[in-house]
């Protein structure tokens, strides 16, 4: 008796806990499966070490992905002052240690406060920035020294919570301090440059021991599902908890609703008259489905991708 196929999923975005300890083309080849697909894709990438949220498209929803890539994100993180590493997280190689005894609370606050607002920073050399062509941290794995041009960032809060002592991982006489802090950032913000940079500051060097993303945008840990209840979910036919389409689209940018004559402009690329919506946003049907992403100038809205095509 051959098994029937999983039927083709409804597009959409899921909101998943990545785990630690897999990478996140690991989490969408798990989706795939999951889903019974290969039509997945995945917006903000996460490092191996690190936890929380990923968002994941399934579908014609994987067009949306451009639209995740810029968006403000959250953090929950762990960094340890007096010991250094090659990637500048718990994951790469002992480089450097320095006994923290004269870091103060005081001091860690206001080298952590220094970097809040707009700021050039310089990502951590073991990165996916490409110089040449090339990925940093293949670069960095090759044997070069790498040196990557500072990037301008904004990184909106610091909240610093419990500051304690603790033993280094490399030797459990060695003491350090470690600090966990709550990030609000940009797109293109490092954390982990975060730890490097208060380290440095304070003569002692840092890393991240921690990582969780709480936030991408309007998509949070509230609405995640972790890849086992996503499996079960999948297995006992329920549904996933995508966002359908027009719903995914309206955490992203602002809406616009459209009548059925403009829908029907819409499907075959057509431009609508402005609606006065300043930068990019969706255009929706009248029973909510995504049809369009516009912008508008000269007194037009023009389709930037249409998701409603005629039949």
């Amino acid at each position: 008796m051959t098994r029937s196929a999983k039927p083709e999923p409804l597009p959409g975005l899921i909101v998943v806990d990545k785990p630690q300890g897999i990478t996140s083309h690991g989490v969408v080849s798990r989706m795939r499966r999951i889903c019974g697909t290969r039509k997945v894709g995945h917006g903000g990438t996460l490092d191996p070490m690190a936890t929380g949220v990923l968002i994941v498209a399934v579908g014609k929803a994987t067009k949306l992905l451009t639209y995740v890539s810029g968006l403000d994100k959250s953090y929950a993180a762990t960094i340890r002052l007096g010991e250094s590493t090659v990637t500048d997280d718990a994951e790469g190689d002992l480089i450097d240690y320095v006994v923290p005894d004269e870091v103060t609370e005081d001091s860690i606050r206001a080298g952590l406060a220094a970097m809040v607002g707009e700021i050039d920073q310089v990502p951590s050399a073991v990165s996916a920035v490409k110089i040449d062509g090339q990925r940093a941290y293949k670069r960095v794995r090759d044997g070069e020294v790498v040196e990557l041009q500072p990037r301008r960032i904004t990184i909106a809060s610091i909240e610093v919570g419990d500051i304690r002592s603790a033993h280094a991982a490399s030797d459990p006489h060695l003491p350090v301090i470690d600090v966990d802090v709550r990030v609000s950032c940009s797109s293109g913000t490092y954390i982990r440059a975060i730890a490097r940079d208060l380290g440095a500051a304070l003569g002692v060097g840092g890393h991240l021991t921690a990582l969780r993303r709480t936030r991408i945008g309007g998509f949070g840990l509230d609405t995640a599902a972790t890849l086992e209840v996503l499996a079960e979910r999948s297995e006992g036919g329920e549904p996933l908890g995508a966002l359908a389409m027009g719903e995914a689209a309206a955490r992203l940018m602002p809406t616009r609703t459209a009548t059925e004559a403009e829908a029907k402009a819409l499907s075959y690329g057509k431009p609508l008259d402005a609606a006065g919506i300043e930068g990019r946003y969706a255009v929706l049907s009248e029973s909510g489905d995504l049809l369009a992403v516009m912008t508008e100038q000269g007194g037009k809205a023009k389709p930037e991708t249409v998701f409603a095509a005629a039949s």
